[in-house]
This record gives structure tokens, sequence and C-alpha cells, in this order.
């Protein structure tokens, strides 16, 4: 038997991707309209920038020994021979921004937004694509640990706004180029005195980056872990002020937090405050936001001295534990009667979308009573008629289909009516 060519193949979505339905769109679209309006409360404004980027940029930014940059950036070479990466994360791509329009120089805040797909090579399972989208918020130029804290409520606020309030902040400082050498020293000698009981990777770890070893989620790595030396106890003295202040500003908030210090997150540039929020309603995979700051970044894209801080929330989580229901539709359905019909039909919904009404007329063959009937089977408020009666008399029949309740009028009248309703 020949083999099944590849014309006759059934197409579908690549593994670790999928598609966002126009019966699912509306909660998608609900949730980006509220962090827009909760993120410009707080004086953010969105910022767009390019879905790929040089590839250097990304491994300058998530850091060489990075997950992301070992083992799950989407990096090809285009037609003009550089190496180009769609990006797995949003944070290099703001700092680029930045340097490259000079924004440092401009009197803005330089606090942005955005919402947009990623692109990581990663196991697909619940919650989690290959290319999946996020959330991300972004502040640069700002040291205050008011910030930190503030970032944090502005995040919880949120997450009450989508319906998500069973859940738990978790806070740790990773320390700052002057202190962390000291303790990455001690991690790599407690390291390297278990590297036996580690996975082949955490080994890999334990010489490069043993602070990684955190985000190890195997069972047996983490028990390792938990008898490493604490971050806590070799931070130096600015980023224990730091850290103490973030603590102090969120008491004034009245947030409630734990102080985790495994918490490390999976990036090499973060330095101070690192934080997660979780939720136990998601299983292993329970993170809903992580962020912290990196107060260094810039200075490795050779751009101005800017500290920073955000946080990323991945849009497919988010939404499976999220409660929002897609707002109501009340659109009018016209019900159209033959080419005159049809073509008053047409003339009548350009005015009534303009004054603010869905309106949807099918240019298919059907009858009056098909047309009615399909008005109601797609969930329609209302029916306008459009037939040779009403033609002649210059006035229409709209139908509530929700109570059968007929009106008969001029389209002024109509328009009058369904503005009161």
């Amino acid at each position: 038997m020949s083999a099944e060519s590849p014309a006759k193949k059934s197409l579908a979505a690549i593994k670790g991707t999928h598609d966002i339905l126009p019966s699912e769109v509306g909660v998608w679209q609900q949730a980006e309209a509220l962090a827009r309006t909760m993120f410009e409360l707080y004086g953010y404004r969105e910022i767009r920038t390019p879905i790929f980027e040089a590839t250097e940029l990304f491994e300058r930014g998530s850091g060489q020994t990075s997950d992301i940059v070992t083992k799950e950036m989407y990096t090809f070479t285009d037609k003009g021979g550089r190496s180009v990466t769609l990006r797995p994360e949003y944070t290099p791509s703001v700092a680029r921004a930045i340097i490259e329009h000079r924004l440092d120089l401009q009197p803005e805040p330089l606090r942005f937004y955005y919402f947009g797909p990623m692109f990581r090579y990663d196991k697909p399972q619940k919650g989690r694509f290959r290319q999946f989208h996020q959330i991300d918020v972004e502040v640069f130029g700002e040291m205050d640990a008011a910030i930190d804290a503030e970032l944090i409520e502005m995040a919880q606020a949120y997450l009450a706004r989508i319906g998500i309030t069973e859940a738990e902040t978790l806070i740790n400082s990773v320390g700052c180029r002057r202190c962390r050498p000291a303790y990455g020293q001690a991690l790599r000698r407690a390291a390297a005195a278990r590297k036996s009981e580690l996975c082949e990777d955490c080994q890999r770890k334990a010489d490069l980056n043993p602070l990684r070893i955190f985000d190890c989620k195997l069972e047996s790595c983490r028990r390792v872990a938990e008898g490493f030396p604490r971050i806590l106890d070799y931070l130096c003295a600015e980023c224990r002020d730091h850290f103490a202040g973030l603590r102090a500003y969120l008491d004034l908030y009245g947030i409630p937090y734990r102080v985790e210090p495994k918490l490390v997150r999976g990036l090499d540039y973060y330095t101070k405050t690192t934080f997660e929020i979780v939720s136990a309603r998601l299983g292993a995979q329970n993170s809903l936001v992580g962020g912290g700051r990196y107060d260094d970044m810039m200075k490795e894209f050779a751009g101005p001295d800017l500290c920073a801080i955000g946080f990323a929330m991945g849009l497919e989580r988010l939404l499976s534990v999220a409660r929002l229901e897609p707002p109501e539709r009340r659109f009018l359905y016209f019900v159209t009667l033959g080419e005159d019909g049809k073509r008053a039909g047409m003339t009548l919904a350009r005015s009534f979308r303009r004054a603010g009404f869905e309106c949807l007329i099918e240019f298919k063959d059907r009858g009056l009573k098909a047309q009615l009937g399909r008005a109601s089977k797609l969930g329609a408020a209302w029916a306008l008629i459009a037939g040779e009666d009403e033609l002649r008399s210059g006035r229409f029949q709209l139908k509530d289909l929700k109570t059968g309740r007929q009106i008969t009028g001029t389209p002024d009248e109509l328009l009058k009516a369904l503005g009161e309703k």
C-alpha cells in the first residue's frame, strides 16, 4: 500500500501550541482589558517590541547558564545569515528599546506593560506551552524598595480583579554582585559534597551556577537543596536593608507573605528582590506571577546605569484559575427577504453600527422562519425584519428574542427604543 501523500495528511497545530477560538477569546480580551486598566492606574504605559531579536540579546540578558539559553530558545539563522531568536521572555527587549531610543532621557517614568506571545522549547504540560502568552510589567530607574512592594501590591490587586483570591506571596533576596560571590562559593562547596545525589543536570549546574539547583523540578534534588546554605545569611548591609524595607512596605499594605530562601527564579540577571505569587489550585506548576529586581542588566548591554524590577504572568495559567465570564453579547440580527430587503438591511445595519450597535447580516438565501431560528440559535438579542411590507411602509419590525415582544417603527424610532433598552 502506497504511503499517504502529504497533501492528504490532516494538518494540526504544532505540539506545544494552541488555538484561541472565538468562543474562548472573550475571556482573554477581558483579562487583557482589566490588566490595561489596572496598570495604567499606577502610571504604566504599553510598549510593543518585535517578536524576534538578535540571539545575542537574550544570551547576554537572560544569562549564558540559564535554562532558557542552554535548552529552550527557538534560534535560527535567517536569510541574511544572522542568528535570530523568537523571544523567550520580554525584559531584554525592553532594555534594548530603552537604550536604542534613549527613553531614559525622556521626562516620562520608565514604567511599561506588555501583552504577547513568548516561545520556549520546553516539555508541554498543563498550563505550559511552547508558544505561550504573557503579561509583563517593567520599571526602570527606581531603586527604592517601595516600588518593589507596590509592584507586588499591583499584581495582587489584578489577581483579585480577575477572581483569584486564594494565592500566596513568596519573597526572597538573592543579593548583589558584592555579596553573592561569597554565597556562591559556600553553595558550590555544599553542592560538591552531595554531587552524587544530584541529577545529571544539577551536577552540571553545581559547577556553572549552583543557584540554578533550586529551580530543579525533581523532588530528590529539592531534598538535597534543603540542606544548602541560605542566601539570606550572606547578604551585604545594602541588600539586608533593602529586603527589610520591602518587608516593611508589604506590612504597610497589609499584604501577607512568606520568606522563601530557595526562591531564586530561573534567570541569571536577578539581584536583591525576587518574588512569586502561587496558587495551590495549579498543582506542581503553581506560579501565577514571578518577578524580581535586575539592577545590573542595563550595564550588561552597555546602556545607562538604570536599576530595574518587573514581573510576568502567563495568561494560559492565569485563565485556568481565574473567575471570568465573557461579556454578554447583545446584538441585532437582520432578517432580510429578497434583494430589496437585503439592500435595505445593509444600509440600515450601517446606520445602527455607527450608533454603536453590533449588527449581523448573513448573506444566505433563507426564508423568514429559518432566519428567525438562526437568530435565536446564535444568541441574538433582537431581530429586525426587512421584508416587502416593511419596505413599502418605511416602518420595520423589531423583535425581542428573549420576550417575544415586537415593536414597529421607523429606523430612528427603533434606534431610540434600542437605546432605552
